[in-house]
């Protein structure tokens, strides 16, 4: 749902309790409208926090598709270099890699985890055109201090086509500063918020086991 839309909804929210409040103790002006305008005021705050928190992800409320898609997790998948070779491309052997996505109605960061760095989203979006979602942002790598000799920090940027309600992959490429690219894909999530590298792959090694 567009902020211009929430928006909306949120100042219709006060209205309405505003209004009935008015309305419950007649028309004539009386200071208790001011209590009125309090309780339209948390009604209006909750509604949001409500929504930016829990209905948005709701469902119900995905199938509709008037919320960005829920992608909220831990997601396991591949990374592939892809190499320039004058006009064509060659693919580099893949490695694991995880994406962490922390996301409320309004807003999305995301992770990557790598086994030598972890990328940090900077600007991230989830979009929707013409029935395709993506998952869009711009990033900032570290690399372990280990491993700068060879990958110094860089920035880049990712597109993921999202597939799925509720979201069943993320697939698309990236590209960096450093004129190189290459692609990921996820096919795997579970719901927890892994914080680097070794928890996001224990938590998969612990779902294989159940």
């Amino acid at each position: 749902m567009k902020p211009r839309s929430v928006i909306q909804g949120v100042v219709s929210v006060a209205i309405l309790v505003f209004a009935a409040g008015i309305w419950s103790g007649g028309s004539k002006p009386s200071s208790a409208w001011l209590d009125y305008y309090s309780y339209a005021a948390t009604a209006a705050l909750a509604a949001y926090w409500l929504w930016e928190t829990l209905f948005w992800r709701l469902p119900v409320v995905q199938r509709m598709g008037i919320a960005p898609r829920n992608l909220r997790g831990t997601w396991q998948g591949t990374l592939a270099p892809v190499a320039a070779n004058g006009t064509s491309s060659i693919l580099h052997g893949s490695k694991d890699v995880y994406l962490v996505i922390r996301q409320s109605a309004s807003t999305v960061r995301a992770f990557l985890l790598t086994d030598e760095a972890q990328s940090v989203s900077t600007l991230a979006s989830v979009n929707s055109e013409a029935g395709v979602a993506s998952l869009d942002y711009v990033y900032s790598n570290s690399p372990d201090l280990r491993h700068r000799h060879r990958s110094p920090i860089h920035n880049g940027s990712c597109s993921l086509k999202i597939t799925g309600v509720p979201a069943t992959r993320l697939k698309g490429s990236y590209w960096t500063d450093r004129n190189s690219c290459g692609e990921l894909e996820f096919t795997k999530r579970v719901s927890s918020s892994a914080e680097d590298f070794n928890e996001a792959k224990a938590m998969f090694a612990n779902e294989t086991k159940r």
